[in-house]
């Protein structure tokens, strides 16, 4: 295989992964965009949505070694699946910011951002005590489909990421320019108490931003699983820091930063593993998040302002 068809073949790699990052990037923003708040239980709202879609799918009769399917059973199965895992997703995410940030609310400092850690922690080991410790194999009904770019070798998984994401971010990306929630939601990022003078209902706005943002989590979760035919207890700290790193590099609370952050990660995890050293990855990735942090804290696309609190 050529320099060039290796180049190529891990930019479709990158982009896939970056894709998934980009989706559970975008539920960090949303949260932080409004309340300024790192939410770190959606590392473990991603990690819970996987496991909602396998549930959802082996409900169908499919197993780790499942008959592949085509036509209409296919789309009808990705269809509740995506459903079940991203309305389950954004339904815990509603109940985290109810049960658990919603008290706290008026409170100044990190209580918040503490909160989440206990609350990620619970999650965490909730799904450890019910599921087990061992890896799960994934359900998979994707028929093995190729084609062949430049040499390099695209496949029916990789498609499915690349539409179902940005089917995704451009239905957000309506929603928050164009639907009346959407707009109290920028009002709300702008300034809470002034859009609440306004009659804008602040506590509909920020539930609106857990639900929306988890139930993309639900969706790159399910992605994940698909796309590597495994979930464990464990992979929300894993994809979860590369989605953080992401939101941090595009600009955390800028949605185009997240896509542009998810999409630079994937980029960088794939690129890095194939011509430095796979082990050397998780060095290169975390260390461009704590370069942004220390020089530049708004990122790429994001913009400094003063915080609330």
């Amino acid at each position: 295989m050529s320099d060039t068809t290796i180049i190529v073949q891990q930019v479709i790699n990158g982009l896939s992964l970056g894709a998934m990052y980009a989706l559970l990037a975008i539920g960090f923003t949303l949260v932080y965009g409004i309340m300024e708040l790192i939410n770190f239980a959606h590392f473990n709202v991603f990690m819970i949505g996987s496991f909602l879609g396998m549930w959802a799918l082996e409900s169908l009769g499919l197993s780790g070694q499942s008959q592949m399917l085509t036509g209409f059973a296919l789309y009808g199965t990705l269809a509740f699946a995506f459903v079940v895992a991203m309305l389950g997703s954004g339904l815990l995410g509603v109940a985290i910011e109810r049960i658990a940030l919603r008290p706290l609310r008026g409170v100044a400092g990190t209580t918040g951002m503490i909160t989440t850690i206990g609350v990620s922690y619970i999650l965490f080991n909730v799904v450890l005590l019910v599921a087990g410790a061992d890896a799960k194999n994934y359900p998979n009904p994707m028929p093995v489909v190729q084609w062949k770019v430049g040499g390099a070798t695209f496949d029916l998984r990789q498609l499915l990421i690349w539409v179902v994401s940005l089917v995704l971010m451009i239905a957000l990306q309506l929603f928050v320019s164009h639907s009346r929630l959407g707009k109290a939601m920028r009002a709300t990022a702008q300034d809470s108490e002034a859009a609440r003078m306004m009659g804008v209902d602040v506590d509909r706005v920020i539930a609106t931003a857990f639900f929306l943002g988890s139930a993309l989590a639900g969706a790159s979760a399910l992605i994940f699983g698909l796309y590597y035919n495994y979930t464990s207890f464990l992979i929300g700290y894993s994809a979860g820091l590369r989605a953080f790193t992401a939101a941090v590099l595009g600009g955390i609370g800028s949605v185009t930063g997240a896509v542009v952050g998810g999409i630079l990660v994937g980029l960088i995890e794939t690129l890095g593993g194939q011509f430095i050293a796979v082990r050397w990855t998780d060095v290169i990735i975390f260390s461009i998040l704590v370069f942004v942090l220390v020089f530049a804290p708004s990122g790429l696309l994001g913009r400094a302002r003063p915080t609330k609190s």
